[in-house]
């Protein structure tokens, strides 16, 4: 059986958003900006699991497009928090490393789906 690549990253990215809200809610005292983070950062992965029991491509591609929209929603809430200093450099550097990765996977998979579609 093959390894879902977007998948695990997006689970795995929105455990490290969980844990981000934690640090940021405990120890920063920030509620505002982290919840907006959670929000966008959990559902990625949420709509990528939604998006395999799609019921066409069209709608295939529809649930991977939310999923893009989320993922770049959540780098502007990690670039707001590092510019707030509610991050540091590495902090925000390892996770919107991750989430560049996320967003490029869930493009070039949403090209190719309307490329098959198109062929």
């Amino acid at each position: 059986m093959s390894k879902n690549i977007v998948k695990d990253k997006s689970f795995g990215f929105a455990i490290r958003i969980v844990r981000l809200n934690q640090f940021l809610l405990t120890e920063k005292k920030e509620y505002v900006l982290s919840k907006q983070l959670l929000r966008s950062g959990t559902s990625v992965g949420a709509l990528i699991r939604e998006a395999e029991q799609a019921e066409t491509k069209k709608d295939f591609i529809h649930k991977m497009a939310i999923a893009q929209k989320e993922i770049n929603e959540s780098i502007y809430w990690l670039e707001l928090l590092k510019k707030t200093d509610y991050l540091n450099q590495s902090e925000f550097k390892s996770l919107n490393t991750d989430a560049i990765e996320i967003i490029k996977l869930i493009t070039s998979i949403i090209k190719s789906t309307k490329a098959n579609i198109n062929n």
